[in-house]
């Protein structure tokens, strides 16, 4: 016999023995979540606004859409087509804006259609707050943080009216024959107040910024993203062409629809008349916040075509028909758009 100890003799290693199941904690159910019930009437509501918007504004102004659609049923259909192609061309031109101004990537389709919808949001409320608004929704949809997006709404309100006034000074230079106009000059007491509301402008903008401490972050954010954007958009030159070349090409667009409108009926104008004429009106009174533009620059653009030489009632007749083939056509289709873009939570 050994007479090793009985410790030394090696011994098969205990298998742990199997841990009894975790009982699971006993808690009452928790209570069903109202979001989806709640979100569910929210998310119909906003679907069907732009609907319930467009119908009251409709009857509100139905005199001037029937005898706009007359007219228009009276004038050249091929000039008509030709002021329809140059319209859809403008939705382009502001989608290819919008992707300019931004330098993530987004998707075409999407982005066309979201400016399809804005146009009619646009034509609802005042100042482009409509457009904005539904931009915003959709860039942060597509994963834009709210400084960035806020940004490239900025950039994009700054450089269309710098490339307007560019696109206006090219034609002074080129065409200035046109310009020995004395009723076109402004006098001084509207210059004044033209000056004055725009210092109001950012007078107030600068003192709420300074005065509204919640307001003075995000603000600071926003100016801080929209200069670093800046310097990387303008960097790339694709970014550049869209930006810059969509915002020349969009009052040239605008006014290529007046004058096609213009010539169906009978104008008797040129289309650098009539371009002019649109960029001499909307410059002049751009500014004033009515949804659109419609109403000062539609007198004013009447007045302007006028002073060219265009007899009242056609002149009259050619803004009535550009708001009807502009405005009021694609108004339903529009609100069709953004309801299913609201309905489907692509904004």
């Amino acid at each position: 016999m050994s007479s090793l100890p009985l410790e030394s003799v090696p011994r098969a290693l205990p298998t742990p023995a199997p841990a009894p199941p975790l009982s699971p904690v006993l808690s009452p159910d928790p209570a069903p979540s109202r979001l989806p019930a709640v979100g569910r009437p929210v998310r119909w509501a906003l679907t069907l606004l732009p609907l319930a918007l467009i119908a009251a504004w409709a009857a509100a102004d139905w005199r001037t859409v029937r005898d706009g659609t007359a007219r228009l049923a009276a004038a050249d259909p091929w000039w008509l087509l030709a002021a329809v192609l140059c319209t859809c061309l403008g939705w382009v031109a502001a989608a290819c804006v919008r992707q300019g101004a931004l330098p993530d990537r987004l998707p075409p389709g999407l982005l066309l259609a979201s400016q399809f919808a804005a146009g009619a949001a646009n034509h609802v409320l005042p100042a482009s707050i409509g457009a904005h608004a539904v931009t915003l929704r959709f860039l942060q949809g597509r994963g834009i943080p709210l400084a960035r997006a806020t940004a490239s709404l900025a950039l994009y309100s700054l450089v269309r009216p710098i490339a307007k006034t560019m696109v206006l000074l090219v034609f002074v230079v080129a065409y200035p024959d046109l310009l020995h106009l004395g009723e076109l000059v402004p006098d001084e007491r509207t210059m004044a107040l033209v000056a004055g509301s725009v210092a109001a402008g950012f007078g107030t903008a600068v003192l709420l910024v300074t005065a509204v401490r919640p307001l003075r972050r995000p603000a600071v954010d926003c100016v801080r993203t929209a200069l670093t954007d800046v310097r990387l958009l303008h960097r790339r030159p694709a970014r550049i062409v869209a930006l810059w070349g969509g915002a020349a090409a969009t009052p040239l667009l605008q006014g290529s629809v007046i004058a096609t409108v213009g010539f169906s009926l009978g104008l008797p104008l040129s289309w650098t008349q009539v371009v002019l004429a649109l960029l001499l009106a909307s410059t002049a009174v751009g500014a004033v916040p009515a949804p659109g533009g419609i109403g000062p620059v539609d007198a004013a653009l009447v007045f302007t075509m006028v002073a060219f030489g265009a007899p009242v009632g056609v002149a009259a007749a050619t803004v009535v028909g550009y708001r009807v083939l502009t405005v009021w056509i694609p108004l339903l289709p529009g609100a069709l758009v953004l309801s299913a873009l609201v309905h489907r939570r692509v904004l």
